[in-house]
């Protein structure tokens, strides 16, 4: 018995951006029509390190995705120069419980969450929207921006990080890159860099909203990416009130949605407040975007349905290119 095994470069050749974006409207619809089996993340925390590991199953009955990925998110390893998260997935077959696949889990994050917000901005972003902003400069935030470029036809890209440094680095890696524009504007702060944005992408670690409501531009669309406990906040309350929330999965969502449960503890919101998931927007069960005024928010914890999909798309795709390497059981 096989297993084929995708390092980080193999996966991220396996797993184009506009097959992901696909792929993942596949999957939140799914899940939000009852024919995906996702139970809460199993989590563990290592205290003395200060890191979280996290276990997400998922089974995709439509699609017939099967699939665990083990995520360890350890915030200080930026100090000795590692990344902060390591991941793993595991595809297996879903008739016989083989494992067919072992694939470098980071990269499969970072892609399957920039997918998801391309998703969200192809169904809910104004269709002329041209002008985004992201607030972040790592790997999220890159795939944040490969995203939405490739759903909508970007014209100016603002870039704002608190090291500025690595905003620098982000433009010079970034730049002309498949359907990103050649130009990136590196913003001194975060409010020069939304107002007047069509798309913000939020794509920090921030504990405090990392923008103000009062810069957010009428009509713009929001996807919160990097918060996903209840301790973190990158959107501030009162955008949250303003807009039309979609969320990945509601009962995530409000386990681990520190943009959506701060103000639900302060009375600024009800439950009620979260209009929809994204995939029954896909499924033609709730509604989008209805005016071009609307400020429209996707807020986004990560979903295990999405690691699911994104792990056969990357098999497909590696079987068919003979990408990775293939061991013995």
């Amino acid at each position: 018995m096989k297993m084929r095994i995708l390092s980080a470069a193999d996966v991220r050749r396996a797993l184009p951006m506009a097959e992901a974006i696909a792929g993942m409207k596949q999957a939140f619809a799914q899940l939000s029509t009852g024919h995906a089996e996702v139970p809460l993340r199993g989590r563990v925390d290592v205290a003395p390190h200060s890191g979280t590991t996290l276990v997400m199953p998922a089974f995709l009955a439509q699609s017939n995705d099967l699939a665990v990925k083990v995520v360890s998110v350890f915030p200080k390893n930026s100090e000795r120069y590692e990344p902060t998260i390591y991941a793993a997935v595991l595809v297996l077959d879903a008739e016989t419980g083989r494992p067919l696949a072992l694939m470098e889990g980071g990269s499969l994050t970072a892609i399957r969450t920039g997918a998801g917000s391309g998703a969200a901005t192809d169904l809910l972003a104004r269709s002329n929207a041209s002008v985004v902003a992201i607030l972040g400069s790592g790997v999220q935030a890159r795939t944040q921006l490969e995203a939405v470029c490739t759903v909508r036809d970007i014209r100016e890209v603002r870039v704002y990080s608190p090291t500025h440094e690595n905003a620098v680095t982000f433009a010079r890696e970034m730049r002309g890159v498949g359907p990103i524009p050649d130009t990136i504007r590196i913003m001194s702060n975060p409010e020069t860099a939304v107002r007047g944005a069509d798309i913000i992408c939020a794509a920090t670690s921030s504990s405090k909203p990392v923008f103000h409501s009062k810069d957010v531009a009428a009509g713009a669309h929001i996807n919160g990416v990097g918060s996903y406990t209840p301790a973190m906040q990158e959107v501030d309350a009162e955008t949250v009130r303003r807009a039309l929330v979609v969320v990945d999965e509601r009962e995530a969502a409000w386990e681990e949605a520190g943009d959506l449960i701060r103000p639900l503890q302060d009375g600024l919101i009800t439950e009620a407040h979260i209009h929809a998931e994204l995939g029954e927007i896909v499924a033609g069960l709730k509604p989008g975007r209805t005016s071009p005024e609307q400020i429209t928010f996707f807020k986004s914890v990560g979903v295990a349905v999405q690691d699911a999909i994104s792990g056969r798309i990357a098999l497909k795709n590696a079987v068919k290119h003979n990408l990775g390497t293939e061991a013995n059981l």
